[in-house]
């Protein structure tokens, strides 16, 4: 399985905590639905999986959601969702919480625009023979109950802003292949 470097894309150098879902099995996700039906992957419904998180620090003061795959063939990456001002008194987000109308985000979080510009999940979609591609559900604990960032803005801002933040993060890796 790919194993990204933190210290190669100069994250700092946190401690960990364990990321669980019931919709990602032996890194794989476990149905189609998960995928993305907008980036045109028949069966796919751009359905966030359920992620479940535990061991995060004492003193976390609230959570971050991301997901991302480095493979996709943009020179940066994709974004495909971004979740954050998240409470410290949340340790899920259940299936569907990317869903537009964010009726199942917990109280106060905010869905950012993914790298489509939409303010939901976007499922994996690597192009078709394109090879694998790795993708990275983090959760990250900040010190901070809020980041002050426009609900407009993208992903990578969200992560510029929250670095000096963190106190912990939990990632679960899954793979995706089109053939």
């Amino acid at each position: 399985m790919f194993n990204l470097n933190f210290t190669i894309c100069r994250l700092q150098n946190v401690p960990s905590f364990d990321v669980t879902s019931k919709d990602i099995v032996n890194g794989r996700l476990s149905d189609i639905k998960f995928m993305s039906g907008d980036f045109g992957i028949e069966g796919g419904q751009d359905i966030s999986p359920e992620v479940s998180w535990t061991g995060t620090p004492s003193d976390t003061k609230s959570f971050v959601v991301t997901l991302y795959d480095p493979d996709a063939p943009t020179g940066s990456g994709f974004w495909h969702w971004a979740v954050y001002n998240i409470l410290a008194t949340v340790n899920k987000l259940p299936q569907d919480a990317g869903n537009k109308d964010n009726s199942k985000l917990p109280s106060k979080a905010i869905q950012l625009p993914n790298d489509a510009r939409t303010k939901k999940y976007i499922g994996a979609a690597p192009p078709k023979g394109h090879g694998v591609h790795h993708y990275f559900l983090t959760v990250w604990a900040l010190n901070v109950e809020t980041v002050a960032i426009p609900e407009d803005s993208t992903p990578a801002f969200l992560g510029f802003t929250m670095f000096g933040h963190v106190l912990a993060r939990g990632v679960l890796n899954f793979e995706v292949e089109v053939k």
